[in-house]
């Protein structure tokens, strides 16, 4: 498990389309303003939330599969105990990248990702770790 959270600058160099999956549209809620962050430093977001058709202006998705582009970062604002499909999702649809948020942490389904050949950062917070390092 060493290879988690491993390769983050090289993450936020390489991959710019980024899922967010349990994105809110409250302004006070985590996903909502990272998620802000990331579209006001060049990142393409595909919102993922079936309970909203819109957020941020963007068209908000059912679930990764109904994105018609393709993902490289699936960041996860999820329960650790409901990351396993998202993670199974992102496998399906060739993700890069499996990025659990801060506080979110389920090794079952980072080691998933890992043996899919996926890059997996695990409890770290994305606007966070670009402000770090950009």
């Amino acid at each position: 498990m060493n290879r988690i959270n491993s390769n983050i600058p090289e993450i936020l160099k390489s991959y710019r389309r980024v899922a967010v999956v349990g994105i809110s549209d409250k302004p006070h809620r985590p996903s909502h303003y990272v998620s802000e962050y990331l579209l006001q430093a060049g990142f393409t977001i595909y919102p993922v939330n079936p309970r909203y058709e819109e957020v941020l202006g963007l068209k908000c998705y059912p679930n990764l599969q109904a994105i018609p582009e393709p993902v490289e970062i699936v960041d996860i604002f999820r329960r650790p105990d409901t990351v396993m499909p998202v993670v199974e999702e992102a496998i399906q649809i060739g993700a890069k990248v499996v990025w659990m948020q801060q506080g979110v942490v389920n090794h079952e389904a980072a080691r998933k990702a890992l043996d899919a050949g996926l890059m997996v950062v695990m409890d770290r917070c994305l606007k966070v770790e670009h402000a770090l390092h950009f």
